[in-house]
């Protein structure tokens, strides 16, 4: 009993002087101390845990992971436990995709979904450049893929870069004619390049699909005021109002392609 006692005492020591190696930066040094701790004491959750923020600084994340979810397992009611991992996935988790789906390339290039969900990652961290790169290969390593399609063409939108989005599109509902969000998102890229009745007939399409869709009949009004169809603009305006009449009015208030009825007692009405 006292000789566990001794050793549970050095494993205490040894996680102690991995703490402060790491406090200066002393990283591997900090991983050997950590791991003679577990060595002393297998069910050290602290020494697991201390190991994977260690682990999770030298951007070794699958290692980072299993050290957390060993602490977890050992101590499955610690709050600290379960903190720590959340923190870690909320910092850490993009950057272990990315570096996972490129790990995922580099053992074979020619991994079209890969590329798509490592573009889709990068896009949501905000590297548009990077993102855009790996869609496209994706788009050219399987042409078929209307997920990898319409990924594409929607980042392009959010770039402004409506003509190349118009292109991918029009593939998508090629591959997938009841897409509906497909034909939406292309009735948007021709508004707003100013091919309203390209846009018009899009639009129909969706509306065969799911003709109450609040988006779809915003949009649609967004057209017709734009294309001077004063008229209808204010009956589809009505229609989505009647959706979410709160969203419709936040959307408004910012949105210029409405400027035409502004004035009109019925747009007026709608704001209120």
């Amino acid at each position: 009993m006292a000789h566990e006692k001794d050793t549970i005492s050095q494993s205490d020591e040894h996680n102690s002087r991995g703490i402060e190696l790491a406090d200066r930066g002393w990283l591997d040094e900090a991983v050997k101390e950590f791991k003679r701790a577990i060595e002393l004491d297998p069910e050290s959750a602290h020494a697991y845990d201390n190991l994977a923020t260690v682990y999770a600084e030298k951007k070794l994340f699958r290692e980072a992971l299993e050290s957390y979810l060993t602490a977890l397992k050992l101590e499955p009611d610690s709050p600290t436990a379960h903190y720590n991992l959340g923190c870690f996935l909320s910092s850490s988790g993009a950057e272990m995709a990315i570096a996972s789906f490129k790990e995922a390339i580099e053992l074979d290039p020619e991994y079209p979904d890969a590329h798509v969900y490592l573009g889709l990652t990068y896009a949501d961290q905000g590297q548009t450049e990077e993102a855009l790169a790996e869609l496209h290969t994706a788009v050219s390593m399987d042409g078929s893929d209307a997920f990898a399609r319409h990924e594409l063409a929607a980042l392009m939108m959010d770039e402004g870069d409506y003509r190349q989005a118009i292109s991918q599109l029009k593939e998508v509902v090629k591959l997938e004619e009841g897409n509906f969000d497909a034909w939406l998102d292309l009735g948007i890229c021709y508004a707003q390049k100013g091919f309203y009745a390209e846009a018009e007939r899009a639009y129909g399409r969706a509306a065969a699909l799911n003709a109450d869709d609040l988006l779809l009949n915003y949009n649609l009004a967004a057209l017709f005021s734009l294309w001077g169809r004063k008229e209808e603009a204010l009956a589809q305006l009505a229609r989505a109002a009647a959706s979410d009449r709160e969203r419709v009015q936040g959307w408004l208030a910012t949105d210029t392609m409405f400027d035409a009825l502004k004035g009109d007692p019925a747009f007026e009405a709608l704001q209120r």
